[in-house]
């Protein structure tokens, strides 16, 4: 009886032992399944964050190029509007003395044809007077300014306030940092 009894319990210590590994195996199998379920959870949570952030940043920087372009805009059109009254002053006429006289000077000996906008022909008789010089209108309003064409040499020498508008509209950047609100 007591051999069957020994014989009885190291089968049942042999059995037990058996599944106890079995136990343990699985415990490994099962905790490794996890940790490799929670790396997959885990980056496929990064991603979509990622994705999140890069959408709200795109569209972030959507929203901060249209209200750039507006205050650009407004910014041309106050210019505009201070270009208007320039235009009215006793500057504006030195000014398009200058421009008459140095395309003239630049022409040298070459005839110029020099072109005023059709805004300013009210002012063409005394420009003639102060230069000395025959002056066209315009056929294209071109703001204000002198448009000089040069045609011995193919050169256009342009003062003209729409060309020096679109050129500072198209290199205008907004640069933020210190002082800029």
């Amino acid at each position: 009886m007591e051999q069957a009894r020994s014989e009885g319990n190291a089968i049942i210590d042999s059995y037990k032992e058996a599944l106890e590994k079995v136990l343990a195996d699985h415990k490994e199998e099962a905790i490794r399944q996890s940790q490799t379920r929670i790396k997959a959870e885990t980056t496929n949570a990064r991603q979509q964050l990622n994705q999140a952030m890069a959408k709200s940043q795109l569209e972030i920087k959507r929203q901060y190029g249209k209200v750039q372009l507006e205050l650009k805009d407004k910014i041309f059109e106050e210019t505009k509007s201070l270009l208007d009254d320039y235009m009215k002053t006793e500057s504006y006429m030195d000014y398009l003395i200058n421009c008459i006289h140095h395309a003239k000077h630049f022409a040298g000996e070459d005839p110029v044809v020099i072109y005023i906008n059709p805004s300013d022909e009210t002012k063409r008789s005394d420009l003639e007077d102060a230069t000395g010089i025959h002056l066209t209108i315009s056929a294209e309003d071109f703001i204000g300014g002198v448009r000089a064409v040069i045609r011995a040499r193919n050169i256009l020498i342009d003062n003209s306030f729409k060309t020096k508008l679109r050129n500072e509209y198209d290199s205008f950047l907004f640069l933020g940092g210190d002082g800029v609100a």
